[in-house]
């Protein structure tokens, strides 16, 4: 009996992975920053936000993965064949991401270590040192030990988050709330909102590298739709649960503080380990420090490889050949390049992400559209439940983004 549960343990283990991925991509500035700051700044007032956010675009992160299985072919094939204005526009948008994001991240993974560490280094060998240990990971280990290593990180980091949260909740509320609480839901706050929905759960373009982390993982592994698809719904399952315990973080250590919430991702995140170690006592400075650099490097891991291997798949289905080094040498490619954006442009970097940010919120609406219709295209259109939630997610995210481009511009 025992041998029977450590083999369907171990199969269970070996179908894991693309959905544990991207997880591991999504917790990052969204959870850490954005849902511990609606929950630091409006109480509970945006948990039922954050719930639905994360259902609503729960298909078209699905879609992704019953293509990828049922077609045998990746999202980025799939746009390709929508047309070629939809594919270019797909590929520009990863290029900008791409580095970008790699910068933003890399940057904030670097000033948190800088932070929680017994002694002073410069943030910029701390960029250096947590890029050559992504790329180790990534040029000698390949997909097998991303995979490996995003379970660890996974596991890690969901016990020690829910592990601070029952401390927190022990220890009851930091402050008392406000005898007049915020409003989250006015114009001037439409901006943090953005951030908040935009990027919650992930950027949509993670269902296209999600889609080739499936592809990779098929190379190895035999997987039924089936086991595709509890995959992702553990890995999207995680992403929706640590939002909603970052986000009562937030609520308990900060909520009420008369403290002013930062609201830039460093000083922020800066901010949270020093009102927890405040509140709750200096022993949990290394769990919480622990907690926010675990989100932040997983997400740098899967940043670096998950935009390359987009860049890559768009190569291959452009040209008659490429060379099987392509996806180092673009991994090198934009690693160089998110760090000469670190070097070079730090003080822009703001504007950068914010740029980035905007550009992936307003474009979700219509790659989750192309999502949608490539079901149509492989004759499985959503039924049901799934049907009623696509189309109430599509309302929301074009119904949001116009507000949003009403409201900018």
């Amino acid at each position: 009996m025992l041998l029977a549960l450590k083999n369907k343990l171990d199969t269970l283990g070996s179908t894991l992975g693309p959905g544990i991925l991207m997880a591991t991509a999504a917790i990052g500035g969204s959870h850490l920053v954005a849902a511990t700051q609606a929950g630091a700044l409006f109480g509970w007032q945006l948990l039922w936000l954050i719930v639905v956010v994360n259902l609503l675009k729960y298909p078209f992160f699905r879609f992704g993965v019953e293509y990828t299985l049922l077609s045998k072919q990746s999202l980025v094939a799939g746009y390709q064949q929508q047309g070629k204005a939809i594919f270019f526009a797909f590929v520009g948008l990863n290029i900008i991401a791409a580095i970008v994001n790699t910068a933003g991240v890399l940057l904030l993974t670097a000033s948190l270590l800088h932070y929680a560490l017994p002694w002073k280094i410069d943030i910029t060998v701390l960029c250096f040192a947590l890029l050559a240990s992504c790329l180790a990971i990534l040029l000698f280990g390949h997909y097998k030990l991303l995979d490996k290593a995003s379970k660890w990180i996974m596991a890690t980091l969901t016990v020690s988050t829910v592990a601070a949260l029952c401390v927190a909740i022990s220890q009851g509320a930091a402050n008392p709330p406000p005898a007049i609480p915020p409003e989250p839901f006015q114009m001037a706050m439409l901006g943090f909102l953005v951030v908040l929905m935009g990027w919650m759960p992930a950027p949509i373009e993670i269902s296209a590298i999600n889609s080739l982390w499936l592809k990779a993982k098929t190379r190895t592994n035999d997987l039924t739709l089936k086991q595709g698809l509890f995959d992702f719904n553990l890995g999207y399952g995680l992403t929706a649960l640590l939002a909603v315990v970052f986000f009562a973080l937030g609520v308990l250590i900060q909520y009420g503080s008369s403290t002013k919430i930062e609201l830039a991702g460093i000083a922020f995140s800066q901010q949270l380990i020093s009102m927890y170690t405040q509140t709750i006592g200096a022993w949990s400075h290394s769990l919480v420090a622990a907690i926010a650099f675990l989100c932040m490097f997983g997400t740098t891991l899967t940043v670096l490889d998950g935009y390359a291997r987009t860049l890559n798949e768009s190569l291959l289905l452009t040209r008659k050949s490429v060379p099987k080094y392509c996806l180092s040498a673009l991994v090198l490619v934009q690693a160089i390049l998110g760090m000469s954006v670190v070097l070079f442009f730090k003080a822009n970097l703001k504007e950068m992400l914010t740029f980035a940010m905007t550009l992936a919120f307003v474009t979700t609406p219509v790659f989750a559209w192309f999502n949608y219709r490539l079901m149509g295209v492989i004759n499985k259109e959503p039924k049901g439940f799934i049907k009623v939630l696509s189309w109430l997610g599509l309302a929301y995210l074009f119904g949001f983004t116009l507000l949003f481009i009403y409201w900018k511009f």
